[in-house]
């Protein structure tokens, strides 16, 4: 190593670091750090107008595309509800080896002459509990099912009464009784409306005679039948909507009356227009599809 020292002084001096190729000195941060001290953190009041309309626009475009989505997710559940319960009342009639009724409740059901005084209280009760499902409620129904004695068959009710979503209905027009006519066409569909049986309502021990109710029925099979042996001869297509039924109201008491609801569809016409939603039920099969508009 050289001697750096300097022998002329009298004294040593250490040599100084030889400069090492592409090394530089470290950078002096503090002017950075001192100009940054200077900055003021915030908005200027321009500044948060802007964002807030920003966001003001961006809610509006959003919040009717939410409540599209809403209404189209209650169009599916209600679809998928109905099939669900057309495939049930489907597996009761094989596995009980009987016919089964899917049974709908309609519109002002205690207009059946004679049939309301009939009841008992209790049964009355049950009925009333039903006007909230006006359009939209169903259960099954069977008369005679597995355990029943030999020759001894009564009514039976297989499950508690069912109500489809809020939001959604059975189109009003397909509770009209059925002709030789479609009651509507839609989507290139011949729509009829819904057979009628004799069933003991709202409970298996109730009158028989006058409650005519709308309904569907499956051989012990699981095929669509109207005489309960035989397969139908069409499909039946049960049309849904989009909107309310709201039951009559006492305006002091809360309570159901029994007066005629109050009906809509929201947007008018859903059920008939280019927005429809069929369930199809094949006659010889008894299964059930979906059917709606498609794009082309």
């Amino acid at each position: 190593m050289k001697d750096c020292r300097l022998k002329a002084v009298g004294r040593v001096t250490p040599c100084a670091p030889p400069a090492v190729r592409g090394l530089t000195a470290p950078p002096d941060f503090s002017q950075i750090v001192n100009h940054k001290s200077k900055i003021v953190n915030g908005f200027t009041l321009v500044e948060m107008l802007v964002v807030i309309s920003i966001l003001g626009i961006l809610a509006a475009l959003t919040v009717p595309a939410l409540k599209n989505l809403g209404k189209s997710n209650a169009a599916i559940s209600a679809s998928r509800q109905l099939l669900d319960g057309v495939g049930r009342a489907r597996q009761l009639a094989i596995v009980n080896r009987t016919t089964v009724f899917m049974v709908f409740v309609p519109t002002n059901f205690w207009n059946n002459t004679g049939w309301w005084g009939k009841l008992t209280p209790a049964q009355q009760t049950a009925a009333m509990n039903l006007c909230d499902k006006q359009w939209s409620g169903y259960t099954f129904v069977a008369y005679g099912a597995m355990g029943d004695q030999p020759g001894q068959h009564a009514w039976h009710y297989l499950e508690p009464w069912h109500a489809l979503p809020d939001g959604s209905f059975i189109a009003s027009w397909k509770f009209t009784p059925p002709g030789p006519s479609p009651a509507m066409v839609v989507g290139g569909f011949n729509i009829y409306g819904f057979g009628t049986n004799a069933v003991p309502f709202p409970t298996a021990d109730a009158p028989l005679a006058m409650a005519v109710l709308p309904c569907i029925a499956f051989n012990y099979l699981g095929q669509l039948t109207t005489d309960g042996q035989n397969p139908a001869s069409r499909d039946e297509y049960i049309p849904l909507a989009r909107g309310s039924v709201l039951p009559a109201m006492d305006p002091s008491t809360k309570t159901f009356q029994l007066n005629s609801p109050s009906v809509s569809e929201m947007p008018p016409g859903n059920s008939t227009s280019s927005a429809f939603n069929l369930v199809d039920i094949d006659p010889l099969t008894g299964r059930a599809t979906l059917r709606f508009q498609t794009v082309q």
